[in-house]
């Protein structure tokens, strides 16, 4: 979503104007189309605070080191994250399940010089063993930290920013009810650390920022849970249109629902 500042524009109403109500907003949000990771649409509507590490431009400077001859970007979306990174090494592949991200990825990239592959998020990848000297990846669904350390060369590096724990959870619990905490757990960075260190590799950095996140209508908290359907899961406006009104009602009189999301960088490298 848009970077928070101190320059965010005020929140907007579309179409009518500050009066709009609750139907023309969910009406808006539900015909917006949510394919590729651009979150332009929330411009004006949500803020998202961004981890002060800069992923895009550590991944830039990743992949324009001589050293790395080959490289794979998995899960990636749209391809925005990846086209905005270049210059890329000699030979650079990118891999997306979605068709409408797959569609949209290979119009970005491929003119790029990027290698769009279509497969399933799940193993195995359709590489072969050692192939990369550099694996990376931004907010991947899943990790496959075997499959990640068999498609890396040996002295190869998995560079990454992963959803962490708890993300939105103040938004899920809203409309799905308390989370036990098993579910709390998923993500957790010392979990991933032990089954990165399974796979085999070496954790070389790792670190995770909670960052503030704030929906000032109820059209952005609909076109979110439909981007990022993990939110609540099986989300629809017509099961939760109870909900939903709630909430506007609660955004009209308090002001921005506020939710936190965290982020954390992973390095990793598979010994020589």
């Amino acid at each position: 979503m848009p970077h928070s500042s101190s320059d965010t524009p005020a929140p907007r109403s579309p179409g009518s104007g500050p009066e709009a109500g609750f139907d023309a907003l969910v009406a808006e949000a539900q015909a917006a189309p949510v394919d590729g990771w651009d979150f332009s649409w929330f411009e004006g509507r949500a803020t998202e605070e961004r981890p002060s590490w800069g992923y895009q431009r550590l991944l830039a400077g990743r992949l324009a080191d001589p050293a790395v001859r080959a490289a794979l970007d998995l899960q990636t979306g749209g391809g925005e994250v990846l086209a905005g990174a270049g210059p890329y090494p000699p030979a650079m592949a990118a891999t997306e399940s979605w068709p409408p991200n797959l569609a949209r990825a290979t119009r970005l990239l491929q003119p790029r010089g990027v290698v769009v592959v279509a497969g399933p998020e799940e193993p195995p990848l359709p590489f072969a063993d050692g192939a990369f000297d550099l694996v990376t990846s931004r907010h991947p669904a899943t990790v496959w930290w075997p499959e990640i350390a068999r498609v890396l060369a040996p002295g190869g590096t998995y560079f990454a920013q992963h959803v962490g724990p708890e993300t939105v959870f103040e938004l899920s619990e809203f409309f799905l009810g308390p989370l036990g905490g098993e579910v709390r757990r998923l993500r957790h960075p010392e979990a991933e650390r032990a089954q990165a260190e399974q796979a085999g590799l070496e954790m070389t950095d790792q670190r995770t920022e909670r960052l503030r996140m704030e929906f000032h209508d109820i059209g952005a908290v609909v076109h979110f849970l439909r981007k990022v359907v993990w939110t609540v899961p099986g989300f629809t406006v017509e099961a939760y249109r109870d909900k939903l009104r709630e909430l506007h009602g609660r955004i009209t009189a308090e002001g921005p629902f506020v939710a936190h999301s965290t982020r954390t960088l992973v390095e990793a490298r598979r010994p020589a």
